[in-house]
């Protein structure tokens, strides 16, 4: 998780003009564009981590679950979108010199990506396609409590950036599992008050490992 995705792509990125001479699949062969929906599952490092750990607990892991749809084009081209969601409850916390008290007091807090990618892939084999992609991404953020009063409820979204590399694994002429990482920046929402302006936080994106489970071909 803490491997800068920038090298990530630097490696992967080296793969097309190598992987040429290597495609097995005839392109004539596939179709055109190709329509597959996936069901998604995702694990994130929140580049606010402090201010999740004071929520939440200590761990370094959040899950994400969702699905979208990608369309594959017979040139390698993709456009995928994927809509995902977080949700959990932890409790308000205050911070004094860097440290964290719990106020025991609820907050459920979810979080719902809609992300929109672009990028290239390539067959090392008929089985083995890597990828490279960018995209933007629009994050809906709400904080609720029912202690709070009328007003007190957050609910705010903002748009941010994301840079992914993985590969898919075709297990079946219809199914594909594809594996990746995911590096999105959201500002915009934390850092203007409670725990993440305490801790200077203000990124609400971070590093994901991705896995999705696509259908079609």
């Amino acid at each position: 998780m803490r491997i800068p995705i920038t090298l990530l792509l630097v490696v992967m990125c080296g793969g097309p003009l190598a992987a040429q001479s290597r495609q097995t699949a005839n392109p004539a062969s596939q179709p055109a564009v190709s329509w597959r929906p996936f069901f998604l599952a995702s694990g994130q490092q929140f580049a606010a981590a402090k201010t999740f750990d004071a929520v939440f607990g200590a761990r370094s892991i959040r899950p994400f679950w969702g699905g979208g749809l990608r369309v594959d084009l017979r040139r390698g081209v993709f456009v995928e979108v994927a809509v995902s969601r977080f949700s959990e409850t932890g409790q308000r916390a205050f911070v004094n010199g860097g440290q964290v008290f719990p106020l025991g007091i609820p907050l459920k807090t979810t979080i719902t990506p809609f992300e929109v990618t672009g990028g290239y892939r390539y067959a090392l084999s008929r089985t083995i396609v890597p990828y490279v992609g960018v995209g933007v991404a629009r994050y809906a953020y709400s904080e609720t409590s029912a202690f709070n009063d009328a007003g007190e409820d957050v609910a705010d979204s903002h748009a941010g950036f994301l840079v992914v590399g993985g590969a898919e694994f075709r297990v079946h002429r219809w199914v594909g599992v594809a594996v990746d990482a995911q590096y999105t920046h959201v500002p915009g929402i934390l850092g203007a008050a409670g725990v993440s302006q305490a801790f200077g936080e203000k990124d609400l994106g971070g590093t994901a490992i991705r896995v999705k489970i696509l259908v079609g071909r």
